[in-house]
């Protein structure tokens, strides 16, 4: 999996990193049980520091996306937990989000489709 970083974006980093591997697990590129590069080996690909890339996987582990210790390394939890509903972070970022196609004069419908689209992607 390649994880791209928009040096520009106002998205932190460790945050973009963390977006990119919850999006590779959720359309089947990263696979349950798959090894994780190390976060010295992601930090060295990617040019940035390493408390970077340890942050990033972190804020993986506490929300239950992947399992690290010291002898294994970061993998893709075999199993994640599935709450059925989004955090109060992920609502509001949704209410963002509408709020902007909205404003943008996206139709309903279209952002409907555009939803249905990201679901398909697996």
């Amino acid at each position: 999996m390649v994880i791209r970083i928009d040096e520009y974006s106002d998205v932190p980093i460790y945050q973009q990193i963390r977006d990119q591997i919850v999006m590779g697990i959720s359309d089947g590129r990263l696979r349950a049980g798959e090894q994780l590069p190390t976060v010295r080996a992601l930090a060295l690909e990617m040019g940035i520091n390493t408390m970077t890339v340890s942050k990033a996987y972190q804020s993986l582990k506490a929300e239950g996306y992947i399992l690290t210790d010291r002898k294994n390394g970061a993998r893709v939890r075999m199993e994640i937990a599935r709450s059925k509903e989004l955090s109060d972070a992920n609502l509001w970022e949704l209410k963002r989000i509408i709020s902007e196609a909205r404003l943008s004069g996206v139709d309903k419908k279209d952002l409907i489709a555009m939803i249905e689209e990201g679901y398909k992607e697996k």
